[in-house]
């Protein structure tokens, strides 16, 4: 079978001049039937495929509309808009950016990643819910359960958490990227008190923490009958094996890994914002489809960030890709602290007051950075390809064309 190509769902001029080679909807189109075949399915993971292998074709219909400079016409197709396509994350991170600048303090941001075991991978995948759940929940309790802690800052923290659950080869690594202020109001909410180290808290420690309540977490849903065993986490229902997991993770330290501040809160949402709208792979990884393989580029972080090429088939792709998909209404990005929704207009109108009056003291700690523009660049597929306009008029609308399910 001779390499895919793009299929020409729009003409040139809707895409950008030097778009991927080749897009993971090739896949889904070309080898999504054969994976459904020999693969179980969630209803959520078909309708992924559906989206990814419709998206900005006529299957979701479109537009056509005309230069009013030249007259050159040209098909838009619409957009699937789901969160685990590769093509349609600009948008939503455009918005989700101009909302969060309205959340932005003048001080230090720190990151911090909390990873879970692999150990826990087999039952994580038949509890997603419940459990990327109680790792949002133990990672965001064990940074405020320090920040109040006296000895070290006293104070309550503002976090910005979002779920990744993929590695670069597309198995499973669930953590969560948190991004936190670099201080917070005092329990009594007298006075802001800004953290002085190079790192927010000490990663041993924390992980150790972290460790704690997310198996006290654990063995809670457990003795609720909150979770399910099935497939590879089968065994674990067994007392035996399930104590023997635990004593292994009690046993093994937990992977907690800090940076140091950046130098402005603009660098921090920018930052943010390439892994708030993320997917499993983006289009621009991909290097060869056909044959019933597929070839993409990865950094292998043990080897350095050495990059690399991965050959899979095709099926088995699809079969990583697809682990990846989050229950239907799963919030992957949350806020906790100065940022809970409830508290955060109070909390934040109040810190800005604190900082006001410290605001020599809060600038001191912030090294000089250049101005940073966070809008995303007008898209090229906006101008004419014939007369580089950037005006159209709509002339038509297009009926979706659905073809057999």
């Amino acid at each position: 079978m001779p390499p895919l190509s793009s299929p020409p769902t729009a003409p040139a001029a809707l895409v950008h001049p030097s778009p991927p080679p080749f897009e993971v909807a090739d896949i889904v189109r070309a080898y999504g039937a054969a994976f459904r075949a020999t693969h179980p399915v969630s209803h959520e993971q078909a309708r992924v495929l559906r989206a990814i292998a419709h998206c900005r074709t006529a299957a979701l219909g479109g537009h056509v509309e005309h230069c009013v400079s030249c007259g050159t016409e040209r098909v838009c197709y619409d957009s699937c808009r789901n969160r685990h396509c590769p093509k349609c994350q600009g948008s939503a991170r455009a918005k989700w950016l101009a909302a969060e600048q309205a959340l932005l303090l003048p001080i230090p941001y720190f990151h911090v990643v909390f990873t879970l075991p692999h150990q826990l991978n087999p039952l994580i995948r038949v509890n997603q819910r419940s459990l990327y759940a109680l790792l949002f929940q133990t990672a965001a309790q064990t940074l405020q359960e320090f920040a109040r802690d006296p000895t070290h800052l006293g104070a309550a923290l503002g976090i910005t958490a979002v779920l990744h659950t993929w590695g670069q080869t597309l198995t499973e690594h669930i953590h969560v990227h948190c991004v936190v202020t670099g201080g917070g109001l005092s329990l009594d909410g007298t006075q802001w008190r800004a953290c002085q180290r190079r790192f927010l808290f000490t990663v041993k420690a924390v992980g150790a923490v972290f460790r704690g309540k997310y198996l006290a977490g654990l063995e809670r849903l457990r003795s609720q009958q909150r979770l399910t065993f099935a497939g590879a986490s089968a065994p674990l229902a067994a007392d035996p094996a399930w104590t023997a997991l635990r004593q292994h993770l009690y046993a093994k330290p937990w992977v907690v890994y800090a940076k140091p501040p950046w130098g402005s809160p603009e660098q921090v949402l920018k930052y943010l914002s390439r892994y708030t709208h993320r997917v499993a792979l983006a289009n621009s990884r991909l290097v060869f489809v056909g044959a019933g393989v597929v070839r993409f580029r990865y950094h292998d972080y043990a080897a350095h960030g050495t990059p690399k090429i991965r050959e899979l088939q095709a099926t088995e792709f699809l079969r990583r890709f697809l682990l990846h998909v989050v229950p239907s209404g799963f919030v992957r990005i949350r806020h906790y602290g100065l940022l809970a929704n409830r508290p955060r207009h109070e909390q934040l109108a109040r810190a800005r007051q604190l900082l006001a009056v410290v605001a020599a003291a809060a600038t001191a700690l912030l090294p000089p950075s250049q101005p940073t523009d966070l809008s995303d660049p007008p898209p090229v597929y906006a101008r004419c390809p014939r007369c580089a306009g950037s005006r159209w008029r709509l002339l038509a609308r297009l009926a979706p064309q659905r073809g057999p399910p």
